[in-house]
């Protein structure tokens, strides 16, 4: 693991005696060692059981369509005006006729010469990225032929950096990052794309003790709040949340970019007031008695999503078959991660040190949903946290709304075609019908948000009807 990275957690341990076996610092962590054992031993052969699953198949066979349009038709223009003369169905038809299509899909499926097997993937130390972390000690990496590192890193600017500086391969991503990044926004213009979405839901606001009676927020004038980075689901939901309640929230509250595991320490020190931040912080907040659950990320859009697995458009152009087996990877380990069975050993799996470091029980209520909110109730909301893989590309539409609402993106929008060259869902409707699986409802479905319904085919509309804004 990386050495560059500092958790308050691992602040001021006290110096224990060993166990018996002389590989633990005391017999606590010597069983907590063998209950992850058991946990990761259960998983494996849950995992060997599993098929792989129709949307890894689907993601697959559609890359091996992209790939070979692509490389008939390298200039992006030219693949345009074909694609939009004789459309998809017509084009892989004609393709087919002088490509082995179905066996080269097939042929994607099994193990591919691999052009890069040892990777560096970074992660930041939250629940979002459950199954980017989980890949690793159950053995999905390794089962796809890569040895690779997951490299717990300090915050989202230093992924970012790294991702442009080609130090790490692949990465997790905040959902919105690739959109920034590829568009220049906060650094050099690099394309990035997001391959899956790690997960949905899984954040919430938390607010200080001491505003126990301030629930209500219209009441948070002069407030001061964290979120993990500028372009991030939790800064626009912030936005929004505040917003609809009538602040403006760069001249009524103070919005600050603070790591999150660094948040529950600034809320505790009276820094803050309260943060929209990912979890286990905010269920971290509650066990320390230094914050309470004021609500969930859910209760403002059910289904967002928060963090994606991504990587640069350069490295899927140069390694292709790396990236498929990085993606049948990471997709089955979401695929395992969905179901609510696997959650309480998931927590046990990406508890320690090298991953997330916090106690066991505070993830397992991130995860099972069955967890404490800090006011003396326990509540229950399985899908609290979930993880969806699917990246819609009307998820990707609204979050260049909000970029735009706020001032961060300037001038005139294509959103959609933004949306289609970063997320990695071209059409994902029409390709599946044509594999003969069950349709999704659509590659731009409409959400709510707050009882609002966005609909991806009028953006500026959705913009305009805005009191509160800054374009």
């Amino acid at each position: 693991m990386s050495s560059e990275f500092h958790d308050p957690y691992d602040a001021d341990r006290p110096l224990l005696m060993r166990c018996a076996c002389g590989r633990h610092g005391n017999e606590a962590e010597h069983a907590a060692a063998a209950s992850r054992d058991a946990a990761v031993s259960a998983l494996q052969s849950r995992a060997a059981e599993a098929p792989v699953t129709a949307d890894v198949e689907a993601t697959l066979r559609n890359g091996v369509e992209a790939a070979l349009v692509k490389a008939l038709f390298p200039q992006e223009a030219l693949r345009r005006r074909f694609l939009k003369a004789v459309g998809r169905r017509s084009a892989m038809a004609a393709i087919g006729s002088v490509l082995p299509i179905a066996s080269l899909q097939a042929m994607a499926q099994e193990a591919a010469p691999l052009e890069k097997k040892d990777l560096k993937i970074g992660f930041i130390p939250i629940t979002c990225a459950t199954p980017l972390i989980m890949a690793h000690p159950l053995g999905f990496y390794s089962k796809q032929g890569l040895n690779v590192e997951v490299v717990k890193t300090a915050g989202w600017a230093l992924i970012r950096d790294k991702m442009i500086n080609k130090e790490y391969d692949a990465t997790h991503f905040l959902s919105p990052m690739p959109l920034a990044i590829s568009l220049g926004l906060g650094a050099t213009a690099t394309p990035m794309n997001v391959a899956a979405i790690q997960n949905t839901n899984g954040q919430a606001i938390t607010l200080a003790l001491k505003h126990k009676d301030k629930r209500d927020p219209r009441q948070w004038k002069g407030f001061k709040f964290a979120v993990p980075f500028e372009y991030s689901m939790h800064n626009f939901l912030l936005r929004y949340y505040v917003a609809e309640a009538g602040l403006d929230p760069d001249r009524d509250i103070q919005i600050r970019v603070v790591p999150p595991p660094e948040m529950v320490a600034n809320l505790r020190a009276g820094n803050i007031d309260g943060f929209l931040g990912p979890d286990p912080f905010n269920q971290r907040a509650v066990f320390e008695e230094a914050g309470f659950i004021h609500l969930l990320s859910k209760e403002l859009w059910n289904g967002h999503p928060c963090c994606a697995f991504g990587t640069s458009t350069a490295f899927i152009r140069q390694h292709p078959n790396t990236f498929a087996a990085l993606y049948r990877a990471v997709l089955n380990a979401a695929a395992m991660a969905r179901e609510a069975r696997n959650r309480e050993l998931i927590a046990k799996v990406i508890a320690p040190p090298a991953y997330l470091n916090q106690p066991e029980t505070v993830i397992a209520q991130v995860l099972t949903g069955r967890y404490a909110d800090g006011l003396g109730q326990v509540k229950n909301v399985p899908d609290r946290a979930d993880f969806d893989p699917i990246p819609w590309q009307s998820m990707a539409v609204w979050m260049l709304t909000q970029m735009k609402r706020w001032g961060y993106l300037k001038g005139e929008v294509n959103y959609r075609q933004i949306a289609e060259q970063v997320f990695l869902l071209t059409d994902a409707k029409k390709q599946m019908k044509a594999l003969g699986m069950n349709e999704p409802e659509g590659a731009y479905p409409k959400f709510s948000v707050m009882g609002k319904t966005f609909d991806p085919a009028r953006p500026q509309a959705y913009l305009d009807s805005f009191a509160i804004k800054r374009s």
